[in-house]
């Protein structure tokens, strides 16, 4: 199938243009026999615009969980109906979004749409109705509210910055000998900016010297003369936070340039999604990355398969990512705990769901998860990763395990890594 490709920050940046004329509901569930009026789920969805790729994945996600409780009687004998509008992956549009949904479709519960700022801007309407809030990565989303009423459905845990280079370094700190220095390159942009502080944080705890610590704008295209003055530095390890476009652009010019070192990747993102897979191929090779769901045998929780197939089944005539590991397990997860709740209040109250929320755990097909400060994960989970065994650029690969091997945390560990990482001979 013809793959599409990123624009920049696919997934926390945005772009498009501002929502103009007659919001229509783009969604709803079929009719259902009963007399009952349905449960009404509303949220925002970035179904164009920059954000549009995670976004259409999430929403299918979505649209998966909905069929399968309708087709079981639904929830507290009531259909569940999803009534969404396309926010154009810009954040000027959500707040009217989130109004019109709350006063006009008079909708009982709400969700955030993907991403982090599409659902900063939809806080402020949110906390003043009171409303319950699910969001879906949207990084440290509630560092700023402080909403007792918000839960976070990406695993960063409490400290995030941190977090996504931890992994890197303690599997440096197990090499022999340890490595002495490392670079740090990547957007300057938000994701990016957080990263590299956190990994900055993380050198000097672990004792790793840097000799090279640049950002670049995130117009850039060209990152030959970045390697070339990262590999003249002579690191060790080299640490890249990026966006998905830079993710390909820098691993194409590590190769072409010919730099090698014990260790490379780290905080990038891109190389989660099909698109990136399939474009890289084999200069994935050895790569180190961050991940949050990967098909490795210690990660088969409970109807994780069985959702993926179904996953795959609609993917394609949908023309959304066909692997579907990153983004819409943890949107049908978020789903799940929200029909925990309900079921176990018995009401769509939203003060004793987040109380019920707040106060369990819950099983789900991305394992078990329970919320603790700010409505982050309580219990971090970034997998470190490292691409292995990459035969050509066919994604049915990708579905196997073996070939994404989690290094870190120890809990969920399937393998050993693999160093120097050397590019590929031209």
């Amino acid at each position: 199938m013809p793959v599409a490709r990123f624009s920049r920050r696919d997934t926390f940046a945005l772009g498009g243009s501002v929502l103009a004329g007659a919001l229509l509901p783009l969604s709803a569930t079929r009719a259902f026999g009963q007399s009952k009026e349905p449960i009404r789920i509303g949220f925002s969805m970035a179904l164009t615009g920059g954000l549009a790729g995670g976004g259409r994945a999430a929403l299918l996600a979505y649209q998966i969980w909905a069929d399968q409780v309708n087709q079981k009687g639904g929830l507290l004998g009531r259909k569940v109906e999803l009534v969404h509008y396309d926010d154009q992956s810009n954040p000027a549009t959500v707040p009217g979004i989130y109004t019109k949904l709350l006063d006009i479709d008079k909708v009982d519960l709400v969700i955030s749409g993907y991403a982090s700022v599409p659902t900063a801007a939809a806080m402020p309407v949110v906390m003043q109705r009171g409303k319950l809030f699910l969001s879906l990565f949207a990084l440290a989303g509630n560092d700023a509210f402080q909403y007792d009423r918000y839960f976070q459905l990406q695993p960063n845990g409490p400290d995030a910055k941190h977090e996504f280079s931890k992994g890197f370094y303690e599997l440096a700190m197990g090499l022999s000998p340890k490595p002495a220095s490392i670079a740090l390159v990547g957007a300057d942009a938000e994701y990016s900016i957080l990263a590299l502080e956190g990994a900055r944080d993380n050198a000097k705890t672990y004792g790793t010297k840097i000799v090279y610590d640049r950002s670049y704008p995130p117009s850039t295209v060209d990152f030959t003369p970045i390697v070339r003055s990262i590999k003249a530095a002579r690191p060790d390890l080299l640490f890249i936070a990026s966006y998905p476009p830079d993710s390909a652009g820098m691993i194409r010019t590590i190769h072409e340039v010919g730099f090698g070192a014990r260790m490379v990747g780290g905080g990038m993102i891109g190389l989660q999604f099909a698109t990136l897979k399939h474009q890289l191929g084999p200069m994935l090779e050895n790569i180190v990355a961050y991940d949050l769901y990967v098909p490795e045998p210690t990660m088969t929780f409970p109807g994780i398969e069985q959702f993926l197939v179904t996953y795959r089944e609609r993917a394609k005539p949908a023309g959304v990512d066909p692997l579907g590991l990153y983004i819409p397990p943890f949107a049908y997860a978020e789903m799940q705990i929200l029909q925990s709740a309900i079921e176990a209040v018995g009401s769509l109250d939203d003060a004793k769901l987040a109380d019920h929320i707040r106060a369990n755990a819950f099983d789900t097909i991305v394992g078990t998860i329970r919320f603790g400060d700010r409505g982050e994960w309580a219990e971090p989970r970034i997998l470190t990763i490292q691409y292995q065994g990459i035969e050509g650029d066919d994604l049915a690969q990708f579905e196997k395990p073996g070939k994404q091997v989690i290094l870190h945390p120890p809990r969920y560990k399937s393998g050993e890594l693999r160093s120097p990482f050397v590019p590929i001979q031209r």
